[in-house]
């Protein structure tokens, strides 16, 4: 019950390592249909810059688990030129898809990016596309070209230039550091946000990707404070008496619904960010905590045990009595929507441990789409395609991703440490 009280999710301890260290993601199942896909550069182009371009994109569509990324033994001899390809020689060796990137030096610092896509079942360019970059954006712009080509091949907004929000924790005893990270999507460029000495939990985007809201322990009490990412400015917007946790932002950014125990039980409030005014929202004598937004900003979703057992309910925000809408297992709980309103995930336990689960709310249908025994925190990449969350595996804690039907899974594992509480951001 803990976990109701304190964060989305189970509070554990963990060790971590140095804050330079990178996420490494690791396919652990992956669709055995992928389109088969060569990303490659023009014969003539031996550049560091598009090493790096192609290298950053064939990572990105192979952890989709979508697409297949062929090895360049498989590729057809001969030179691989922008201008004219042999399209029956590729599909020979079973690709169907060819992406070519170029790179040319402009000035000093910067470099223009060509980039064409082939559709080699149709004997097509599909795409063809110029992008102009500096030698520190160069990375960003492989994930940007990793989405525009996702989007053309699969049919959905490729989320590769996206980021994600974790908690780690490093040190022991009194030298124990806890630390709000960010990193890119796939792992890299990892930065630290805030750091201290007491804990830190519960990080939430902003709907525009611009601020984080967190649970602070700093002060020897839960306190919720709100960080700009760009100027790194923080505020603390809640400190009442008691419990302030699980924060979430309503969709225009303009609210943040919380947990208070300021009147005694735990209960869901709603705070206005620019007036600072807290309105009440639910009442109960029971534990009312992890509160999400509905896609329009017109209910909230929350966990609750006053069922006697932890289970999801929803709350129309104009009024009337909060409904249930989980009803599969004993325990359900941490709910988070889909950015399209039309799934729910939740960490589920049918007395097989702690699992997650996906509820669709137009069907009220329900799947079980993980195996593990204490999955927790689940978080929707914005293109809803995969959840993020935190789980122990053979005695370690790391950041797995599923897609949302459960085909799909990651991993990202650090080379020494444990990591947990997910979120994934918006669209940048």
């Amino acid at each position: 019950m803990r976990s109701l009280l304190l964060s989305i999710g189970f509070i554990v301890c963990m060790m971590m390592q140095p804050a330079f260290a990178l996420l490494e993601i690791e396919i652990s199942q992956g669709v055995e249909s992928a389109l088969p896909i060569a990303v490659t550069a023009i014969s003539s182009d031996s550049s560091s810059q598009t090493r790096l371009i192609t290298q950053v994109i064939s990572a990105d569509l192979h952890h989709s688990g979508l697409l297949g990324v062929v090895e360049r033994e498989r590729y057809p001899d001969g030179l691989i030129n922008k201008k004219q390809v042999e399209y029956q020689q590729w599909r020979d060796n079973g690709i169907e898809a060819l992406l070519v990137v170029s790179t040319q030096s402009i000035s000093a610092d910067q470099f223009r990016v060509e980039f064409f896509l082939y559709d080699l079942v149709r004997n097509k360019r599909s795409l063809a596309h110029t992008v102009n970059s500096n030698s520190q954006s160069l990375r960003r712009v492989a994930h940007k070209i990793s989405d525009v080509v996702f989007k053309s091949l699969i049919g959905m907004r490729g989320a590769f230039s996206t980021r994600i929000a974790y908690i780690t924790e490093m040190g022991i005893g009194k030298e124990k550091q806890y630390i709000l990270r960010v990193a890119d999507a796939d792992g890299h460029n990892p930065r630290s946000v805030f750091m201290s000495n007491k804990q830190l939990m519960s990080p939430v985007w902003s709907s525009n990707g611009s601020k984080l809201a967190y649970v602070s322990f700093e002060n020897e009490r839960s306190e919720i404070f709100i960080q700009d990412m760009a100027s790194g400015k923080r505020e603390k917007v809640s400190s009442a008496p008691g419990l302030n946790s699980a924060p979430a932002w309503s969709p225009n950014d303009q609210q943040l619904a919380l947990t208070l125990s300021q009147d005694g039980d735990p209960n869901i409030y709603i705070l206005d960010l620019q007036s600072g005014k807290k309105r009440q929202v639910t009442s109960h004598y029971g534990i009312d905590t992890e509160p999400t937004w509905s896609a329009d900003g017109d209910s909230i979703y929350f966990t609750s045990n006053r069922s006697g057992s932890p289970q999801i309910y929803r709350l129309s925000l104009s009024g009337g009595k909060a409904e249930r809408i989980s009803f599969n297992g004993r325990y359900n709980a941490a709910a988070a929507l889909s950015p399209n309103g039309e799934l729910l995930a939740m960490v589920h336990n049918n007395g097989q441990g702690y699992r997650i689960g996906v509820l669709n709310l137009r069907n009220d249908s329900f799947h079980v789409i993980t195996d593990g025994g204490l999955d927790e925190a689940p978080s929707f990449a914005p293109n809803g395609s995969m959840i993020i969350f935190s789980t122990r595996r053979s005695g370690s804690t790391i950041l797995s991703a599923v897609s949302a039907d459960g085909r799909v899974q990651q991993q990202f594992r650090l080379q020494a440490g444990k990591v947990r509480e997910p979120t994934w951001s918006p669209f940048r």
